[in-house]
């Protein structure tokens, strides 16, 4: 199969996150173990999605591990001009849902097959394929306590989000939190008689806006774009009609921090002002939703020096959006970021990839499998 034939297969699974994943996890496994690869299937604490983990290679000889997601953001936007689970050509563009982020590097890796199993490798080349990235790298966390057991330490780890196939040494960390406010409802006439929860809720919000512009002013990294940790109000929602006290309302919260802060620290001044609210008599639950840290690789570093070597391109210092990479690096494995596509095309209709670019990563992963056999 090529890599467009493994791709169409892929995005004809609606792996949407937060959904149940067993059928795009049986097509990966029927693909690998038709290569005569080794492959675990680790079922998460939900019941109804997997991590895949695959081994070509000697697995306890330390070695690499390519690492992807399996789940994609939803398409139920109206612009999509095909059905986004359906892989459509367009001259040398390839649309559907995941092709960049990041099904192509997953299709990419599997197509390396044959030539990564052509000859013995003295050195392993893992698959580490996850659950739930875009929820807030919610499957991870529960493949990386199996490493131990089935992979000597790595020497990397090559997390092959759409970087235009040129390394990333760095990215924010993120937190997210959600934050309901319940009062007590009644007619608007009478005020005295309710608890405004939207009313309520914008102590909150103050606290989050004073926050995001105090962290405006540092600390700073001009590695990244903005160059200091950030924090937004993404949602909010509460209230059933403009003469009714509303009785609950629901905000959700995220921070991204620069490497070196603990992301979750900075919503701390917004949780703080949530809980005073319990002294008004207000009801308050606040629940983190989603973390990952931040990932700092230096740059002259083994794994840093061969991505340039596979590449043919420098580094690049940092990006703003996360990954998996963080966890990997946190769990104490070299990690970097290198995929094909374009991050901009992601979570976006009529998402895209270039035929190039897939065959450019085919490419960089079967050179990666040639140094696995020196």
């Amino acid at each position: 199969m090529t890599v467009i034939d493994i791709l169409k297969d892929l995005i004809a699974f609606p792996s949407v996150v937060g959904t149940p994943n067993g059928a795009i996890v049986d097509g990966i496994r029927g693909i690998l173990e038709g290569a005569g690869v080794r492959v675990q299937v680790l079922p998460g604490p939900e019941g109804d999605r997997f991590n895949l983990f695959a081994t070509i290679g000697p697995a306890m000889v330390p070695g690499y591990v390519l690492s992807g997601h399996m789940d994609v953001v939803p398409a139920t936007e109206p612009e999509w001009t095909g059905d986004p689970f359906q892989l459509r050509a367009d001259g040398n563009r390839l649309y559907g849902r995941g092709t960049s982020d990041m099904k192509g590097f997953i299709a990419a890796a599997l197509a390396a097959l044959p030539a990564l199993t052509a000859a013995p490798l003295a050195r392993p080349i893992h698959l580490a394929f996850t659950y739930d990235e875009e929820a807030g790298c919610q499957g991870a966390p529960h493949l990386l306590p199996h490493l131990p057991s089935l992979c000597a330490p790595p020497l990397g780890v090559i997390v092959g989000e759409p970087s235009g196939l040129r390394a990333v040494r760095a990215h924010k960390g993120k937190a997210a939190a959600r934050l309901t406010v319940r009062g007590r409802s009644g007619h608007s006439s009478r005020p005295d008689r309710g608890l405004n929860a939207i009313h309520a809720m914008a102590d909150a919000l103050t606290a989050a806006v004073a926050q995001a512009d105090r962290l405006t002013q540092g600390p700073w990294d001009s590695a990244f774009e903005p160059p200091y940790s950030s924090l937004q109000v993404g949602t909010i929602q509460g209230g059933l009609a403009v003469n009714v006290i509303p009785d609950a309302c629901t905000a959700e919260f995220e921070a991204r921090a620069i490497a070196g802060i603990d992301p979750a620290t900075l919503l701390e001044p917004v949780r703080e002002a949530a809980e005073r609210l319990e002294e008004r008599g207000f009801a308050v639950d606040w629940t983190q939703t989603g973390a990952y840290p931040a990932l700092f690789l230096a740059a002259r570093t083994p794994l840093a020096r061969l991505l340039e070597e596979l590449t043919g391109q420098e580094p690049l210092a940092a990006v703003s959006y996360g990954t998996e990479a963080g966890l990997y690096q946190t769990a104490g494995m070299d990690a970097i970021i290198c995929g094909p596509g374009d991050i901009a095309r992601a979570h976006r209709p009529n998402e895209h990839i270039l035929v190039e670019e897939l065959q450019a990563c085919q490419s960089m992963i079967e050179a990666l499998g040639q140094r696995c056999r020196l």
